[in-house]
């Protein structure tokens, strides 16, 4: 899989807004990002965690891996992209449409993915397949299909 190093462009493939800490994962077409916030309307942002970030490609992989047609709203992160790799990403920023969100870290899973399916913690805990968490340092509005790629 491309990293999008070379200039190849990813996609976004979905967006989802947390209401409520433990909340259900609402599916949105399209959302606002807000600098040193993250995404109007979700619960659960903080000064460094504002927006998370998953893998179309690795979620498929995990869930043919585990034979199981999970949808990936299970994850609860906040965006899925395609063609784009987040492994090993700490510090770099990424470009959705018109944002830039700086990634920070890695995603570790949680008991709640065991719950959702045996063997899914586990199978998500190393190499970054939990997903990325970063900090929104340039808003604007985001939509399903919007352009993904790494700036540097």
């Amino acid at each position: 899989m491309n990293d999008g190093a070379d200039g190849t462009t990813g996609r976004l493939e979905a967006i989802w807004i947390k209401r409520a800490h433990g909340g259900p994962m609402d599916p949105v077409h399209a959302a606002t990002l807000v600098a040193n916030q993250g995404i109007t309307g979700n619960a659960d942002r903080s000064r460094r965690r504002q927006v998370t970030i998953i893998e179309r490609e690795v979620w498929d992989g995990l869930m043919a891996r585990l034979g199981a047609r999970l949808d990936p709203s299970i994850r609860r992160a906040n965006l899925m992209l395609s063609g784009v790799q987040l492994a090993d990403t700490r510090d770099r920023t990424l470009a959705i449409g018109p944002c830039r969100i700086r990634i920070l870290g890695e995603v570790k899973p949680c008991e709640q993915m065991e719950a959702a399916l045996p063997g899914l913690e586990a199978a998500m805990y190393d190499g970054w397949r939990g997903g990325a968490f970063g900090e929104v340092v340039v808003g604007g509005e985001i939509a399903i299909g919007d352009a993904a790629t790494w700036t540097d």
